[in-house]
């Protein structure tokens, strides 16, 4: 065997000649070590691989996995109460939007406000182009947005029930507000004051209006809201009706042929409560008017000819 050694400075060669137990040895040498490599190669990917797959780290592994399912369920939990807050909530708003439609109705009612120009069973109309790129409401997003139309509903139901309080209140003024006549049809027979009675002749004072109907019959109306303190027969009224008003105002009417109320009742404003006849001391179908301030009977005539509120 030869190995020939070559200067790359001088460019010169030199021949050697190996022999014997030489050639034996180096080529054992160049022919093992690519063997001898490749062993010490394996033995040190196996040792690593059982540093890695050792028995703790198989139990480290299982805890991370038990984690992060914990984690998960953790997130599930937290999003599942989330949802039923927000429901919960959602329901609550329902709830303010059902009463602020009552409150709505109420004022409709008690304002006499067109029933086509307010009408709370049907949802707003509303509507427009889309402009631009629409964005999905993250969970952040959705419960400020949810938190505020709470406190807007909250602010409004406030309002509309301020509102209906005072309408309410207005509308009760103008119930128990004594104005208009006790017939829808018929004429004044006997106003106000002295004259002569009608049995003896003698001038006394008549203390009411008389509207005459010319039969039998027909209804007799409350002018003003509020509650019966007299239905039954009562000496020279016959049948007769007698209603308190509220502060110190009192009406009657007498002569009925017969009585649609009792005492106690609350009567409306223009409610039917007798029907004009002819008893006590009449001399024909009318009924008899009296209106009273502060217990003192005062001419009907101002409150007949009052514009109703």
């Amino acid at each position: 065997m030869k190995v020939i050694l070559v200067d790359q400075r001088h460019g010169h060669t030199k021949t050697i000649v190996l022999k014997g137990w030489i050639k034996g040895l180096l080529s054992l040498c160049l022919l093992g070590a690519p063997v001898a490599l490749g062993y010490f190669g394996y033995q040190l990917a196996v040792s690593q691989d059982s540093v890695l797959l050792t028995e703790a780290t198989a139990l480290d592994w299982d805890r991370q996995l038990q984690l992060q399912t914990k984690e998960l369920a953790d997130i599930k939990q937290e999003s599942e109460q989330q949802l039923e807050a927000l429901t919960l909530r959602l329901a609550m708003l329902q709830a303010q939007l059902v009463r602020l439609d009552a409150v709505g109705e109420r004022i409709t009612i008690i304002a006499n406000l067109d029933n086509g120009e307010f009408n709370f069973s049907q949802p707003v109309a509303i509507g427009g182009p889309s402009s631009g790129d629409s964005v999905a409401y993250d969970t952040i997003d959705l419960t400020d947005s949810v938190a505020q139309l709470e406190r807007q509903l909250e602010d409004r139901q406030q309002q509309l029930e301020i509102l209906e309080g005072l309408m309410a209140g207005r509308k009760i003024q103008s119930d128990v507000f004594i104005a208009g006549r006790p017939v829808d049809t018929g004429w004044i027979s006997s106003r106000f004051g002295r004259r002569p009675d009608p049995f003896t002749g003698r001038l006394v004072l008549h203390t009411g209006i008389d509207f005459s109907t010319g039969k039998a019959g027909s209804d007799i109306n409350t002018v003003a809201a509020g509650v019966v303190t007299w239905s039954g027969a009562r000496y020279g009224y016959g049948l007769m009706v007698e209603i308190n008003h509220g502060s110190g105002y009192a009406t009657r009417y007498a002569h009925a042929e017969k009585l649609l109320v009792d005492v106690g009742d609350i009567v409306m404003k223009g409610q039917n409560i007798a029907l004009v006849g002819s008893t006590g001391r009449s001399t024909g179908p009318h009924v008899h008017f009296e209106v009273y301030k502060n217990g003192r009977v005062v001419d009907p005539a101002a409150y007949i000819h009052r514009t109703a509120r």
